[in-house]
């Protein structure tokens, strides 16, 4: 089998028209070919991802992009990356396990990758994170926040100190965050009554249950809480019993395309509730032409990346090359790590050697396109701030989308740096 090679922007231009698809082991290899070889031995960066659907297909490419430009600027310590990449299938209906283990199991011992990063997808973590374990090779998380993973490393560090998170704050941070999230917005609005529709993911009911719990802690009251099929695309009854539970803040979970609908259905009804929460979708640079303008006023979490918003000063660089890359959104976690975050650590480190590696990632403190300052914590998770000086490290945003545009309105602090406040909806409300 031909290895995947990420190609310089020089041989992207004599780009021989070509994905091999290879099915090996349960997996897909796919393979790009280019009109030149690299030189030397390279630093091989394995993906174990979905990679015929949307996020999986995503990391690849965002790890593409970063690996075209490293490669460009000549590399680390002499050295082209190299992006080695087996499918999962972790973002299907049923996940196989045979599959998903033998495809990451693949790259360490047949793509022989130095280094791999995985989805998070498909509830594989702990068997990944053995298996890199055993095998001693450093495994980097795009989007599992299970405070599981990250525990181990605390609980035992020589075993798994190998496991690094790197695109998602941990479940307990999440589950924080959202409660505090609500205490800004109480200051913007002076609303108390909530109300909850979400679609019916693993774990989600537990996370609403936490979230739940600690808004009571903060003097909310919860008025309503509805949990969604993952198939449902008209949301009447659950916009009516929301508004006759008297609630004033409306917190959504939808990931699903209907996040569109659940959208136009809010603005269409004129719903008397300001929405906040997370919405898949609306992160998306076309939201405001997917809905006909109907999203204004609504927030909703999401990437800066994503939304072009200049978090950093490497947040546009990754939203522009991207975008002409690609032709699409990214996140940029995948990203900053190829492009910025292993690159740093292997130079520090002098070294490809494996412990110096994992000692150099733990002293991380580099701007990305998605923090002003990243740090790992001692269990090898994302350290979370605020934009307070010192405390710039990976930020949960929310957006509001305003005149076709999407402004930060939290942290309140790069609201005010924005220059922009929260507004209202148009139509009666609790804000009149």
């Amino acid at each position: 089998m031909f290895n995947s090679k990420a190609l310089t922007k020089i041989q992207s231009a004599v780009l021989i028209a070509v994905i091999v698809f290879a099915s090996v082991g349960g997996g897909v290899a796919y393979v790009l070919l280019s009109g030149q070889e690299q030189l030397g031995e390279t630093i091989k960066i394995g993906v174990c991802a979905d990679l015929d659907s949307g996020g999986g297909k995503g990391i690849w490419q965002e790890a593409i992009l970063a690996t075209e430009q490293v490669n460009a600027e000549g590399g680390v310590l002499g050295r082209n990356f190299e992006i080695v990449a087996e499918d999962d299938d972790g973002e299907s209906a049923t996940v196989d396990i045979a599959t998903a283990t033998n495809a990451f199991t693949k790259l360490i011992t047949v793509d022989e990758a130095d280094y791999v990063i995985y989805s998070g997808r498909g509830g594989l973590s702990l068997a990944f994170q053995d298996i890199a374990a055993d095998h001693k090779i450093i495994l980097f998380d795009a989007y599992d926040s299970a405070d599981e993973l990250t525990q181990r490393v605390l609980d035992d560090y020589e075993k798994y100190k190998y496991f690094f998170r790197v695109g998602i704050a941990n479940t307990t941070s999440n589950i924080n965050g959202f409660p505090e999230s609500f205490r800004v917005l109480r200051e913007y609005t002076g609303f108390n009554k909530v109300a909850f529709v979400s679609n019916q993911m693993p774990g989600q009911k537990d996370t609403n249950a936490a979230i739940i719990d600690i808004l009571l802690e903060y003097g909310f009251e919860v008025v309503y809480n509805a949990r969604v099929p993952l198939d449902t695309v008209e949301f009447s009854s659950y916009f009516a019993g929301a508004e006759t539970s008297g609630a004033e803040i409306l917190c959504s979970f939808i990931i699903t395309p209907a996040g569109v609908s659940f959208v136009k259905e809010y603005y269409d009804r004129q719903s008397p509730m300001v929405l906040w929460g997370f919405i898949s979708m609306a992160g998306q640079s076309n939201f405001w032409e997917l809905t006909e303008g109907k999203c204004e006023h609504i927030t909703s979490t999401a990437y800066p990346t994503a939304i072009g918003y200049p978090l950093t000063n490497k947040t546009l660089l990754f939203t522009d090359a991207y975008m002409e890359r690609w032709g699409e959104v990214g996140s940029g976690a995948v990203y900053d790590l190829v492009r910025y975050i292993l690159p740093d650590a292997l130079k520090r480190a002098g070294t490809t050697e494996t412990e110096a590696v994992i000692k150099a990632l733990e002293t991380t403190s580099i701007e990305t396109s998605l923090a002003r300052r990243f740090v790992f914590t001692s269990s090898h998770d994302i350290m979370v701030g605020s934009n307070r000086p010192g405390e710039e490290y990976f930020l949960t945003c929310f957006f509001q989308w305003q005149n076709g545009e999407q402004v930060p309105v939290l942290p309140k602090e790069i609201m005010e740096e924005a220059g922009v406040t929260y507004t209202y909806p148009d139509w009666a409300g609790p804000w009149d």
